[in-house]
């Protein structure tokens, strides 16, 4: 990524200060699997502020997917207490954490998670079924959310007539229609090419930046956790590094020292036509 570093247009990130709308306080998660106990979380103490674009990063089996999904109220501490606007839901009931998860939680995925038979205004309105909301203003919802991700357009298509990139925006568009304060997004570019990415990272960083909205992003890769304003560092189920990101990837800049779809598929047509040349002529000597 080195023609990245000419978009470097934040290189001075300083600590939120906005109210925590998320506090782990001394968190252990531990896993009964009969006669073996998994330590998936050791003693986690963390905030994440109003506004705040925060990735969180490790290996695999260090910690970070169980904290997502406390953070999401999919699952509840063993012990130690997870604040959510100030609210202990550690011990709530599956009924009330699913009633304040569809309330103040969207998600997105890295498999999308589109029903396959249903378009996408209608993927994007299924959270919406579950809060009480009118047909009416559901179909309002579904299609502002598809707005802000661009694909007002596309409203009427069914997940195999879109893009690996558009069915993410489905998807971001879904997790957004309930108009969460937090978005949690588990390795979205994940299946992704790298300008498509970069795209969606771009979303992200509008939504916070333009929107306020807070972001909490699991990802393998040091690239996108770059355009994150602070990333969290798991291993061993311990939170090991928590740093302000520096020199900040700009999603919207970088996009302009990328091909676009155009210009790659014209390369790789060359490329192609280059390849042929050269199989034909040595299939000649």
């Amino acid at each position: 990524m080195a023609e990245q570093t000419t978009v470097l247009t934040e290189p001075n990130q300083t600590a939120a200060t906005g109210k925590p709308v998320i506090r782990l306080e001394n968190v252990y998660k531990v896993y009964d699997l009969g006669e073996i106990q998994v330590q998936a979380l050791r003693g986690i103490s963390l905030e994440v502020r109003e506004g705040e674009f925060v990735a969180v990063m490790g290996p695999s089996g260090s910690g970070k997917s169980t904290v997502m999904n406390i953070l999401g109220c999919l699952d509840r501490p063993t012990r130690g207490h997870y604040y959510l606007d100030d609210v202990d839901v550690s011990g709530m009931s599956k009924t009330d954490l699913a009633r304040i998860r569809n309330r103040k939680l969207g998600f997105v995925f890295q498999q999308f998670n589109l029903l396959s038979r249903t378009s996408a205004l209608e993927n994007v309105e299924l959270p919406t079924v579950y809060a009480g909301i009118s047909p009416e203003e559901r179909t309002k919802r579904a299609m502002e959310s598809l707005t802000r991700v661009g694909l007002a357009d596309r409203a009427g298509h069914h997940p195999s007539q879109l893009s690996g990139g558009q069915q993410q925006r489905v998807a971001i568009a879904r997790g957004l229609v309930n108009r969460p304060s937090i978005l949690l997004a588990d390795e979205p570019t994940g299946n992704l090419d790298s300008r498509t990415s970069v795209e969606i990272m771009d979303i992200l960083q509008t939504l916070n930046n333009e929107e306020g909205l807070t972001i909490v992003l699991v990802t393998h890769e040091p690239d996108i956790a770059r355009y994150a304003k602070r990333t969290l560092e798991f291993l061993d189920g311990k939170l090991r590094r928590d740093n302000v990101v520096s020199n900040r990837l700009i999603a919207h800049e970088v996009l302009k020292t990328l091909p676009t779809p155009e210009e790659q598929a014209a390369e790789d047509a060359e490329d192609n036509a280059r390849h042929e040349k050269m199989a034909k002529s040595d299939a000649a000597k």
